[in-house]
């Protein structure tokens, strides 16, 4: 396929952010592989749901080396060479630590696993390079001068543009950073974290002095998990069809709605459920609107199973200028679990962590 062949990018009306400090720009709106893409769906499905993805502006696309054990990136791949996508034209992320090889070094951050296991997902991708490569979890076994070092080679071989963090904690991302620094060396950018309206603490308390000091990206992950979505129609049951119904390692969490703290947080949705309706929305699109107006939200990552929930989603971006600052407070005095700011008494955010 030639260059003017390739399938041309139209935003669509979608939103794009700086992720971070950067100078990347990223969709309001992701999609993510997680549990779906390469797991519960495969096949065409996958190239349809990011056709539709790409047709609504959505030009960024997360995965993981540990998405059903490499398919999801095999899966990803597939679908954007046989869509003949322009690859400037995409955002593309992927995350090192469970690698789908056994043994000894075929898991973690050490400079072995973290450049052999990019090798191996650019191979799955069928790509020369990431946009964004990030550690999926923190390893306490390796030392993290070493951790920084390889993902700034990964960097200078040009196999990645930036890197960023998965689930770290501040005090993880503050340590890498101050390596970075002494040891002239490219710091993390972003953090790839769970952020709803039921799970707040860590990216609005925990991480704000990350944002004030080097204006940390955020690409957020379950945006509605145990929060609106996944109780958008479950206040009498988990749907047919769903995630929850559909995907073995959510069962689990489905059963967590029938205990008291479900039973109350089912309580809150069915009074978001009241604000959504009002601005003639859903209380999927809601949540997801919520988070965007967060200034610290770089882009939101979508899991979704099929091209109509997808859709459902994209609502998200019809809601979001209709919320005003009263239906902000309301959904506040709905939720009452706003974190408390720490503490600084009168000294730099920064210093709440120690010197690392």
């Amino acid at each position: 396929m030639s260059q003017k062949e390739y399938p041309r990018f139209d935003a669509k009306g979608m939103p794009f952010r700086r992720l971070g400090a950067t100078g990347l720009r990223v969709p309001l709106l992701s999609l993510g592989g997680w549990l779906t893409l390469g797991g519960s769906v495969t096949g065409d499905p996958v190239k349809e749901i990011i056709q539709t993805a790409f047709e609504n502006g959505i030009n960024m696309f997360d995965t993981a080396e540990a998405y059903a054990r490499g398919q999801s990136e095999l899966e990803m791949g597939r679908a954007v060479k046989e869509l003949g996508y322009k690859r400037s034209d995409l955002v593309i992320s992927t995350k090192i630590f469970w690698g789908p090889r056994d043994g000894p070094n075929g898991t973690g951050l050490s400079r072995k696993h973290i450049i052999e296991g990019t090798q191996d997902c650019l191979e799955r991708l069928q790509m020369n390079y990431v946009d964004v490569i990030f550690a999926h979890r923190y390893d306490q076994t390796v030392p993290m001068e070493e951790v920084v070092r390889a993902f700034n080679h990964v960097i200078e071989k040009g196999w990645a543009f930036y890197w960023g963090t998965s689930e770290w904690s501040a005090q993880e991302i503050e340590q890498a950073h101050h390596i970075a620094a002494k040891l002239n060396l490219i710091a993390p950018v972003a953090e790839q974290m769970q952020h709803n309206m039921f799970h707040r603490e860590r990216p609005e308390k925990e991480y704000a002095a990350l944002y004030k000091n080097y204006g940390y990206g955020t690409t957020v992950f379950s945006p509605a998990r145990l929060g609106s979505s996944h109780r958008q129609g479950y206040n009498d049951g988990i749907p047919e069809g769903s995630r929850f119904a559909t995907v073995e390692m959510l069962k689990g969490s489905a059963a967590k709605l029938q205990t008291e703290e479900g039973l109350a947080k089912i309580a809150k949705v069915k009074e978001l459920t009241k604000v959504a309706e009002s601005l003639d929305s859903t209380p999927t699109a809601l949540a997801i609107a919520w988070l965007a107006k967060d200034p610290n939200t770089s882009t939101i990552i979508l899991g979704v199973s099929s091209v109509p929930q997808l859709l459902q989603n994209l609502e998200a971006l019809k809601v979001l200028p209709k919320i005003t600052d009263e239906h902000m407070a309301r959904i506040e005095e709905i939720l009452a679990n706003k974190p408390e700011p720490f503490p600084t008494y009168g000294r730099p955010p920064l210093d709440v962590y120690g010197k690392l």
